[in-house]
This record gives C-alpha cells, structure tokens and sequence, in this order.
C-alpha cells in the first residue's frame, strides 16, 4: 500500500524566538526541503513523495512545523532531520530545544482495501477511516514513539493484516502432492468414544486434557519405538530436552509473539514464597474449602510467557548468538521430553483436539541444500511408514503457513523454492473427513536470523521441523483399524504387545 503522512508538531524552545531569526529559520526550511531531505532517496523519486515542510508558525518558545511526505523521507523522518538541525542553529543563539511535542499525526494508506477490515482498535490509531481504496489513520502519538519508529510499524501491522485478510480467502494454498491407495475399513466408529467405552482413557480435570491408561499408552510407546527405528536412529537425529516453560524472549525471536495469545496457557510466578505473605490465602480455603482465585491473582507478577505451544522455539536460545562450524551441519536433533499445550478456544473434540498433547518434535539445521535434503529424507520415511508399516488411507499437501507468507519468505528460486509446509491427513470413516496428522517445515532462515545463529563460511542457515503428535497418529490409527488386534499391521501390533486390562470397575 502506498503511504502518505501528514504530521504537525511544535517544538519548544528555552526561551521565546526573536523575530531577528526568521531570515535564517526560512533559510534552514528551504535547506532542509531541497537537501536534507533528499538525502538517500533516488534522485528519480517524485517529488510530493519526499519530505516536505510545508509552513511553520511561531509563538513566544514555541516553533510549530507542518510536514508532509511520501515514502521517502518520511515525515516523522524528517522532523528529527529537522531537529538536528535547527537545534544546533538556535543553539548559536544560546537557544536550547527543551521538547517536541506532537499536535497531529496522520497516516493514508493508498490501495485496495478488502471488506470488514477493522482498525480502530489498534494501539496509537485514534480514529479509522476505512473505504475500499484507502485507510486513514489519526495516531496519538509522542515523540518518543516516533523515534521508536511507532508508524513505521503500524504500517506494518495493517498490510499484515491487509493481506491476511485476502489470504485467508484464497484456496490455492494448499496443492495436494500424493495420495495412498484406497483401504477397506471393518471400523467406522469414533475412536475416542470407543477408547472411553473400553476404559483406554478419561477425562482429566482439566479443559482438553485425558488420562490415558495402559492400552493407549502402549499405543503411544509403540508409535514411539516405530519413529525411533524407523526415523530417529537411521537418520542420525540426537536426542535433546527443550524447555516446557517459554519466557516472552524466546517468542519475541522466533516471531510467535506477533499472534500467540489467544492459544498459549500463560505462566505466572508468586510474587514472593513468604509463607506468611500467603497465609491468608490458606486459611481462606481452610475455612471455605474453595481456593480463592481473585486472592491469589493479586499475589501473583504479570505473566512470564507461557507453557510450551511448539516444541521447537524453546531449543534456539542453545544455539543463540553463536556461529557454528562448517562440520557441524547439518545438525538433526530431537526432544519427546513433555507436553506441549495449547488453548483451542473450543476446538477441542476427542483426542485428536486437545489443549494437552504429547509430540516428538524433529529439528534439522543446515545450508539451505542441506536443510530440503533432510526434508526430503523425511517425506520418503514418512511415506514408507504410512503405506508400508500402519497402512493407512493418507494424502499429503503442499500448504503455505501465513507466518511464512506475512514475512515474504515464499517463492523465489532453487531451495528456496521448498520453503513452507507439507501436511499429512488421514482419512476418518466415521466422518467422512480428513484429520492433519503429520507435518513437515521447511523454515528458511527465519529461527537462525531470530536468535543469530550464524554459520562459519558465512553462509545461509536454514533450519526445519516436524512434529509428530502421538494423539494425532493414535485417532488416525484407531479410526481406520479399529480395536480387533488380529486387523493391525504386524509392525504396530508386534509393537504393542498384549491388550489385557489392568483396571476393572464393578
């Protein structure tokens, strides 16, 4: 979208302005409009695109300045070219600039708009205007959060969501890139329902959470064994435990930070461990049996980030600021050390959807060659195990993440070509639909640029990701084989072992 800005401030003197310094203020303003703005901007650039002040005004201390630009120079750009200025003109004058003060920012945004885009509740806009061709914007703004560069990244953030609008409209971002044969199914149910008809599972205490019993831990345990053989030992992945705790530094670096909230389970910390600082809490559930939740929110600091959301984050900060050698890559590594959580604002149906779930998470690092050959061993793997070893009625598909697509890292030429995800789903007959089991990223160079992980030749560093979700496998599994041991593939039911129960309940 193409901006135009609009920005009106005073700035504020130690003393009143002698009318004995407008022939020199008008020669700085004529300065600043034919040369000092024109300072690193394409000597073809039009000229209503570049700074511009456009009239000023004085008032006892006070020297109110107009501005006007495109996209070059940009107006609050030109302000602080501006002070520089005329603080070291007055200064020859014993004059010293105390503050800026802004009095009006306004930002047009040019171009097309798509429908119920809603602005007015972003931070620093005061008011929205939002028509098919445009989008004003009145800012409240200081000057510190202009020199914060405030309306640089407000731009940002509406051509974020400009184009997240269009794209959430489009289809072509899924391609479908092989499909299985055709399987006979015997069972047809909804497999959680079974599981907690046989006693498998049961619903914990909390939203979106089981407790699975022996059966379908054994289940786990055998997808498990099946990755390691199959996956983790020939393609040499090294074992590693990553954080289950994430601090808001780790999601700043890795970009979740730009839209996790709504989905991450926030972690808070007691403000002290003073046992008698909470000794009214305690005796409030002494005597009420209830724990007091509004007592507690106030013994307790803002949050410090979040339980774990995606597994691989958490591993950058290893590698944080560090350059690795040529020898070292490529790197594979992987972690199965907890849960990962994940708040589905009512989402959650069965096992397959839930807040609590458990992953094994691969990492690989490597030039950007490296890092698609990984990628590429992984789908081979993947497809031999799922035609070969469990049998299932998959498909994969080429889809493009919207992280991916917002920060420009699609397209382009050779390796980079690879960058984005390949989703794999199982067939539901129950349903009649299709459940993302499985996924393969390739990440470009989004996490090492994050953290700044470079590499020795200097060279790109790439990185990718593939989560493995134990529940996502077991609901797929379960759906087309059901619960007869004698209709599993010999892999898994070698694998699994005896069903026999170990609860009974009368």
């Amino acid at each position: 979208m193409q901006p135009r800005f609009g920005l009106t401030a005073d700035l504020i003197f130690s003393r009143e302005i002698p009318d004995e310094l407008r022939p020199e203020l008008d020669r700085a303003v004529e300065e600043a409009n034919t040369v000092i703005f024109r300072k690193g901007v394409p000597k073809d650039a039009p000229t209503d695109e570049i700074g511009l002040i456009t009239g000023y005004a004085i008032a006892g201390p006070v020297l109110t300045v107009t501005f006007e630009s495109g996209g070059y120079t940009r107006a609050h750009d030109a302000l602080f070219r501006f002070r520089k200025q005329i603080a070291g003109l007055f200064g020859r004058h014993r004059i010293g600039l105390r503050e800026i003060v802004v009095v009006h920012f306004r930002v047009e945004l040019r171009g097309e708009v798509p429908e119920g885009l809603l602005l007015a509740s972003l931070p620093f806009v005061r008011s929205a205007e939002v028509e098919p061709d445009r989008i004003v914007l009145e800012l409240a703004v200081t000057a510190a959060d202009l020199e914060n560069r405030i309306p640089d990244r407000l731009i940002r953030l509406v051509e974020e969501k400009t184009e997240a609008a269009v794209y959430g409209g489009k289809g072509e971002h899924w391609e479908l890139l092989y499909e299985s044969p055709k399987r006979g199914f015997r069972f047809r149910e909804d497999p959680t329902q079974e599981m907690i008809r046989r006693g498998w599972i049961k619903h914990a205490l909390s939203r979106g959470q089981w407790i699975h019993g022996p059966q379908s831990t054994r289940l786990f345990r055998a997808f498990e064994a099946l990755v390691l053989e199959e996956i983790v030992g020939p393609l040499g992945f090294a074992e590693m435990i990553f954080p289950k705790l994430v601090p808001w530094e780790v999601w700043v670096k890795s970009g979740h930070a730009k839209g996790v909230y709504p989905e991450i389970y926030y972690v808070s910390v007691p403000k002290t461990r003073d046992p008698a600082y909470w000794e009214d809490v305690a005796d409030h559930f002494k005597v009420t049996g209830e724990v007091p939740v509004d007592m507690i929110r106030e013994k307790i600091d803002g949050p410090i980030g979040g339980l774990c959301y995606a597994q691989c984050p958490s591993f950058w900060p290893f590698l944080g600021g560090a350059t690795l050698t040529n020898d070292s890559l490529p790197a594979r590594v992987f972690d199965r050390s907890g849960t990962s959580h994940r708040y589905e604002s009512g989402g959650i149906h069965g096992i397959e959807r839930v807040d609590e779930f458990h992953r094994i998470e691969l990492l690989w690092l490597g030039t950007p060659e490296q890092t698609v050959e990984t990628a590429d061993l992984l789908h081979e793997r993947y497809r031999r195990l799922f035609d070969e070893v469990l049998e299932l009625e998959w498909r994969s598909a080429r889809v493009t993440p919207w992280f991916m697509a917002q920060e420009g890292m699609l397209g382009g030429e050779g390796a980079s070509e690879r960058i984005g995800t390949t989703d794999y789903e199982a067939y539901l007959p129950y349903s009649d639909s299709w459940l993302e089991f499985q996924n393969v990223s390739v990440n470009g160079d989004k996490y090492p640029r994050g953290f700044n992980v470079k590499v020795q030749s200097g060279g790109d560093l790439w990185s990718g990701c593939s989560g493995i979700g134990l529940e996502r496998w077991t609901a797929a599994f379960l759906a087309q084989k059901g619960f007869d041991l004698d209709d599993w593939p010999a892999g898994i039911r070698r694998r699994f072992g005896d069903a026999h129960e170990i609860f009974r309940f009368v």
